[in-house]
C-alpha cells in the first residue's frame, strides 16, 4: 500500500482500456453492461498473474459473467485522472491509499454506498459518510536488500551514511501513496513539520531520485541496485516470495522503537460512473468473507474484516513480521486539509 508500482500502462488491460477511451468519447466500456472499470493504487496485482486481484476478479468473473477492466497507477495519479474525467466518467470503482481516498471524497468523486460486510470493518478504515470502505488493510514499511546488508538498518540516521550515497529512493510524494507515507510518517516521529523536512532535506543527498512508482523499487532492490528503499507490507511480503534478497523493516528514530501506521487499500463506488450497479456488486465481493481470507493467503495482506481470523502461514508470518512495531494513527482528516502544505514544504525541503 501506502503505490503500492506499475506505471501507468504496464498491463495490456491498462493499454486496451485507455485506447478504448481515446478512441470514442464515452469510452467502449460504456457500450458494454457486462464490465466494471477499476482505477487502482499498485499492489495488489501480482507480476505474474497471483495476486489478490487476479484472484478476486477471476472468481467475480466466474460468478458474475461481469469482466473487470484495470487501469493502475499511484494513488494520487488515479485521483487525478478520474478527477480529469469527472464530466465523463469512465471508473466505475477507486481503490487508493489515504489519504488520496478521502481527497477523492472530498472532491466529490464518490457517491456513498457501504459494501455487504463493511459493518465487519473498523470506524477507523472506513468513511463516516459511507463514500469508501477499506477492502485489504495494509501498513507502511520500507525494504532493503538481504545479501548486501546482512543486517537490516534499524533507524532513519543510519540512512544518512555514506554507503547510502545513490543507493536509496522512495517514491514522490503527492504522487505515490506509499511515497505520500514517507513524509507522514517522518511528521510524526520527528516531532513535526520543520524537523521532519530539515531530515528530508538531510537525505536528499543520498537519494537516488523521484519515483512515481513504488512497485518498480523492490526489484532495484533485490537487484542490489537500491539498498534500501520505500514501500508497504503487503505489497512487499508479496514481491519478496519471488525476490529472494528483499527484506522488510521499519526505520525508528534513534533510541526509539520502530513505528509504522496503517495504510489500507480504500475503495469507493465513482460518482456518476457508468456501471454503478456493477461497481456495487464488485465492492461487495472484495469484501466477501471468501475474498477476505484470501487478503492473506493470496495476496499476503491482512484482512479488513475484523471478523476474518486467518491463520495460513502467510498470516502467521505477517503477525510475526509486526511484532514489537508500535502503530500509531495519523490524523487523516488533517493531512487532507493540509497535504498540499506538506508536500509543498517537502519540495521546498528536497529541491524537487
Amino acid at each position: 500500500m501506502l503505490t503500492h508500482a506499475k506505471p501507468l500502462a504496464a498491463t495490456a488491460a491498462s493499454l486496451l482500456l485507455a485506447a478504448g477511451l481515446t478512441a470514442c468519447g464515452t469510452g467502449s466500456a460504456a457500450s458494454n453492461e457486462k464490465v466494471v472499470t477499476v482505477y487502482s493504487a499498485d499492489g495488489l496485482k501480482g507480476e505474474k498473474g497471483d495476486g489478490w486481484y487476479d484472484q478476486v476478479f477471476a472468481d467475480f468473473e466466474k460468478e458474475t459473467g461481469i469482466k473487470v477492466e484495470y487501469v493502475e497507477g499511484g494513488s494520487g495519479e488515479m485521483v487525478q485522472r478520474a478527477l480529469r474525467e469527472k464530466r465523463n466518467t469512465q471508473a466505475d470503482v477507486l481503490v487508493t491509499l489515504p489519504p488520496f481516498i478521502q481527497q477523492a471524497d472530498s472532491k466529490g468523486l464518490l457517491q456513498r454506498y457501504e459494501p455487504q460486510g463493511a459493518d465487519h470493518v473498523h470506524g477507523a478504515d472506513k468513511a463516516a459518510n459511507g463514500a469508501w470502505t477499506s477492502v485489504v488493510n495494509n501498513y507502511f514499511g520500507f525494504v532493503y536488500n538481504k545479501k548486501e546488508l546482512p543486517k537490516a538498518p534499524t533507524t532513519w540516521e543510519e540512512l544518512l551514511g555514506a554507503a547510502y550515497k545513490d543507493k536509496l529512493q522512495y517514491s514522490t510524494p503527492g504522487v505515490a501513496g506509499d511515497g505520500t507515507a514517507v513524509v507522514i510518517k517522518a511528521l510524526h516521529d520527528f516531532g513535526g513539520q520543520e524537523p521532519a523536512m530539515e531530515y528530508l532535506k538531510k537525505l536528499q543527498a543520498n537519494n537516488v531520485g523521484p519515483s512515481s512508482s513504488t512497485s518498480k523499487l523492490a526489484p532495484k532492490v533485490d537487484k542490489g541496485e537500491l539498498l534500501v528503499a520505500n514501500g508497504d507490507v503487503q505489497m512487499n511480503f508479496a514481491q519478496a516470495k519471488s525476490m529472494p534478497n528483499l527484506g522488510i523493516w521499519f526505520p525508528a528514530r534513534q533510541g526509539g522503537k520502530p513505528t509504522t501506521f496503517a495504510l489500507p487499500y480504500a475503495a469507493g463506488l465513482v460518482k456518476d460512473a457508468p456501471h454503478s450497479e456493477n461497481g456495487r456488486k464488485l465492492l461487495d465481493f472484495m469484501l466477501s468473507e471468501r475474498a477476505q481470507r484470501q487478503v492473506s493467503a493470496v495476496g499476503g495482506g491482512f484482512p479488513a474484516r475484523t471478523d476474518v481470523k486467518p491463520t495460513d502461514a502467510n498470516a502467521i508470518e505477517l503477525a510475526a513480521l509486526m511484532k514489537g512495531v508500535d502503530v500509531f494513527e495519523p490524523d487523516w482528516a488533517d493531512v487532507d486539509k493540509n497535504l498540499k502544505t506538506y508536500i509543498d514544504a517537502w519540495k521546498t525541503a528536497t529541491g524537487s
